[in-house]
């Protein structure tokens, strides 16, 4: 077999790969949305502790992210990527055993971290696929990392009831040590020369910036019982996270290459996907809650956990050929206005959950609008910001990206919670019908922010980097280490 047979033949057994660690990590992390019910019950705790075992996930996988994506930046990416998917082993097999409520969540945290792992998938196809061939791969890693939720919801949620709570996370133990094999076979090592520093104290400092933000959001009670201890901690988030900003533009190692952060393109990607990200999963926790509403209340269909998984397939599948189409249809238009028109077809699902919900149908059509709109937008957001950035700090660039999507998620999720407890009546369990329409107005009001910023990024037009030529824009401190 000749040389070039070789590397075809590693190519098509590089990108499935890392596919399915991508998709692995992504299903694995959102595994507390349908079993919070679940949870509850089996371990005897109240919905609100039970909720923890999502907010962990998504608090582990922020701060975590960052500092695997400088790792990732560097010679031992491999070593990163193993040692991070042990640990996700690890914690998913504390999820199975017979542990107290603690143990369980020290699994979640634990399986959180591995969604840093999506952006060193990015650079790991950047780095080794063909120009043509790591475009289209990238595009659906993004995708993938995204419709993850779509794909392991109705399996763990029929686990669950089939087998109880350890059977449905029995499952992710199973696809991590799988994603753990698969990694171990098929991850190359980084190119030669890379070099990659993690400042400890700075990565400190953003962990509890992130943490102050993060937690905060998700903690509904605490704004409406707390204001003030919420405004403190809001105040000190906003404090830490400049000062790390401040230190990072200081130092010769910094954990993101603030800098590059600050180009147009990218610090325009990064406000498009903040704003779009909260209102993508606005739309998604209205219509899985919409859909879970028993009749009592006057609307929604009572589904059972397991069905309402199923209202997600509409959302994964489309969003997977979304995915699929957007890298030729990049070939014709610029990623900016990919992303402008993603949002304007998100902004379409708001429209459609807003005006017609009363059948089960048209939320599947809601649905399946927002999944193509997702994918797209996921696909053609890591074109806009690698146009501007060097391959070596692929993973770090994309791992910036998707602090800001963990944020913009969590705001989503409490701006939804927010109007629908507002629009809950006095002595009512269920807020009014009218409450999921003002939440579809905040939604169509998100999606036209990020249409304008994206269209504002279009106009721009920034130069591209030749990939050929990406070592020259290496940072300083990759440079130095040759």
């Amino acid at each position: 077999m000749t040389g070039r047979a070789v590397e075809r033949s590693e190519a098509r057994l590089l990108v499935p790969a890392l596919m399915f660690i991508a998709l692995v990590v992504a299903a694995v992390a959102s595994l507390g949305t349908p079993l919070i019910t679940s949870v509850a019950t089996s371990f005897h705790v109240l919905l609100g502790s039970a909720q923890w075992t999502l907010t962990v996930a998504l608090l582990s996988g922020a701060v975590a992210t960052p500092v695997l994506g400088r790792l990732g930046a560097g010679p031992h990416r491999r070593a990163t990527i193993l040692v991070t998917l042990a640990v996700v082993v690890v914690g998913s097999a504390l999820t199975v055993l017979p542990l107290p409520f603690a143990g369980l969540l020290i699994g979640r945290a634990a399986q959180g971290v591995g969604v840093g792992l999506t952006a060193l998938m990015m650079g790991v196809a950047r780095d080794h696929l063909p120009e043509e061939r790591s475009t289209a791969t990238i595009a659906l890693i993004s995708v993938v990392s995204i419709i993850g939720a779509g794909v392991g919801y109705p399996l763990t949620a029929l686990l669950a009831e089939i087998g109880g709570v350890r059977a449905a996370y029995g499952f992710g133990l199973l696809v991590t040590a799988v994603a753990f094999v698969i990694a171990w076979r098929s991850i190359p090592a980084a190119p030669e020369g890379r070099s990659a520093h993690v400042t400890v104290a700075g990565a400190l400092v953003l962990a509890g910036g992130l943490f102050l933000v993060l937690f905060p959001t998700g903690q509904r009670s605490l704004w409406s019982r707390h204001l003030a201890v919420a405004v403190i901690l809001a105040v000190v988030a906003v404090l830490l996270l400049c000062v790390w900003t401040a230190s990072e533009l200081r130092s010769k190692a910094p954990l993101v290459d603030v800098r590059a952060v600050r180009h147009p393109a990218v610090a325009g990607a990064n406000i498009a996907m903040f704003v779009g990200g909260s209102g993508m999963y606005l739309l998604l926790t209205l219509i899985t809650r919409y859909a879970q509403t028993p009749h009592s209340a006057g609307y929604g269909f009572g589904l059972t956990t397991f069905v309402a998984g199923l209202v997600l397939v509409p959302f994964s599948v489309l969003g997977f050929v979304a995915g699929k189409l957007t890298p030729r249809v990049r070939t014709l238009i610029d990623a900016p206005v990919l992303l402008a028109g993603s949002a304007v077809i998100v902004g379409g699902g708001f429209v459609l959950f807003a005006v017609a919900r009363s059948n089960l149908a048209e939320l599947l059509v809601a649905m399946g609008v927002l999944g193509f709109g997702v994918g797209s937008f996921s696909a053609a957001m890591p074109g806009v910001i690698l146009a501007v950035t060097p391959k070596s700090e692929t993973s770090s660039a994309m791992s910036f990206n998707y602090v800001v999507r963990s944020v913009g998620y969590s705001l989503g999720s409490a701006i939804g919670g927010l109007v629908l407890t507002t629009g809950t009546d006095s002595g009512h369990l269920f807020p009014n019908d009218h409450a999921y329409t003002t939440a579809a107005l905040v939604g169509i009001a998100a999606m036209a922010v990020t249409a304008l910023t994206a269209t504002a990024l279009a106009r721009q037009r920034p130069p591209e980097i030749n990939p050929t030529a990406a070592t020259a824009s290496v940072p300083s401190q990759d440079r130095s280490s040759r």
